[in-house]
């Protein structure tokens, strides 16, 4: 897919991926949320994030946004202060009600790495 993107500007494109958060902080536990438990929930967001990873390594234009890492300590043990990825200079909640969806202060953290990234790419430009 990214390879027919790219055919498709002959000027070339840049393409922006983000991988996938996980919303129970590298935990696993689903059913803690509500959620239904799902045994290899860890395994099969890391197994999409490396192929995300490695498309990105893989081609120059394509720019890995790093969703996964921003949003650990921001699920659904945000407020355990002794959980491995709690954050003390932002210790809430990004994710909606779902679970599957950011809310307002997760979207506006996507949307701040997304621009940061266009940054990055745009001053590597110059």
């Amino acid at each position: 897919m990214v390879n027919q993107i790219n055919s498709r500007f002959p000027g070339g494109c840049h393409l922006f991926l983000a991988n996938i958060f996980d919303p129970t902080d590298g935990v696993g536990d689903t059913e803690d949320a509500g959620l239904p438990a799902w045994k290899d929930g860890e395994k099969l967001v890391a197994a999409f994030n490396e192929v995300i990873r490695r498309c990105a390594s893989r081609h120059s234009f394509v720019h890995l946004v790093d969703v996964h890492a921003a949003f650990l300590g921001h699920g659904i043990h945000c407020a355990q202060f002794w959980s491995a990825h709690y954050d003390s200079k932002d210790p809430h909640y990004w994710y909606y009600v779902n679970l599957e969806d950011p809310n307002e202060r997760g979207y506006d953290v996507i949307r701040r790495l997304f621009l940061l990234e266009f940054a990055r790419t745009a001053d590597q430009l110059r």
